[in-house]
């Protein structure tokens, strides 16, 4: 009978079970957000791939989707790889989080060099959708709630939203909402308890004057809110990236000390 013995290397523990705890944490971070993405496009009734296709805009729905597949994939190889002690998983599991951070890095170094094709990006993406607002309820969903929370109103102002079918000005629109703007641009009101949905009506209308416009209304295109917020909050962002940073450099540090002391492991059976 073949029996095996190692000499003196042994697994670390503590590096074990500290990689599979967190790696359950993002195993079912990714199932969820999965059945986020799928209740999301049942709502919409778009559950089959013509549907999905043919869906007017961007679909946020994607972002999470994309996101949640990467989350559950690496939570699953990560945790299996570290309870298994399978170097294939284990290494597997750091070459895409060390592929992650280096695209991230690229990006961010990408995007500071030519951030003024960033910007015009970013404001062609946001002009494009606004055609979308009204088709899609997660990217109306998601424009309301960058205006609202930038305080701003279209990409470079509100008339951005002259390209939506339902607030251009042309005579052909019949649309209540002609001339206007969505609510989330209105400037909330102190005195109002219930949101007043109906607060961008004909504002964009030649007869009102931009002066009242400014006082009812956000003036600034999201695209400059964006470059205003971005300073004052550059501690909080850049926080966020270390933290993201640090997480992912410690996973692939548990992940290949794993795979040493594995290795380590098998270098030192004897049959």
């Amino acid at each position: 009978m073949l029996q095996y013995k190692y000499q003196g290397a042994q697994v670390s523990c503590v590096f074990k079970y500290i990689l599979f705890s967190l790696n359950i944490i993002f195993w079912i971070t990714g199932a969820g957000l999965l059945a986020i993405t799928f209740w999301a496009w049942n709502e919409k009734g778009v559950l089959n791939i013509s549907s999905i296709t043919e869906l007017n805009g961007f679909d946020p729905v994607w972002v999470v989707l994309i996101v949640g597949v990467l989350t559950f994939v690496l939570g699953f190889t990560g945790c299996i790889g570290a309870l298994r002690e399978n170097i294939c998983l284990l290494k597997f599991f750091s070459i895409i989080i060390g592929t992650i951070f280096t695209l991230e890095l690229a990006a961010g170094i990408l995007a500071f060099v030519f951030k003024d094709w960033v910007k015009g990006q970013v404001e062609t993406f946001f002009r494009e959708n606004i055609d979308g607002y009204r088709k899609d309820i997660d990217l109306q969903n998601l424009v309301d709630a960058v205006q609202k929370y930038m305080q701003c109103c279209g990409a470079a102002g509100y008339d951005d939203w002259d390209k939506n079918a339902y607030f251009n000005c042309s005579l052909e629109n019949a649309s209540r909402e002609r001339c206007g703007v969505p609510f989330s641009c209105c400037l909330p009101d102190p005195a109002q308890n219930v949101v007043n949905t109906q607060c961008g009506y004909d504002i964009r209308s030649k007869t009102k004057g931009t002066v009242k416009d400014s006082l009812v209304i956000y003036t600034k295109g999201c695209v400059e809110a964006f470059e205003d917020w971005l300073p004052k909050n550059i501690y909080v962002v850049a926080g966020a990236f270390l933290v993201i940073a640090f997480l992912q450099m410690f996973s692939i540090y548990l992940a290949r000390s794993l795979i040493s002391d594995i290795e380590a492991l098998k270098s030192g059976w004897r049959y």
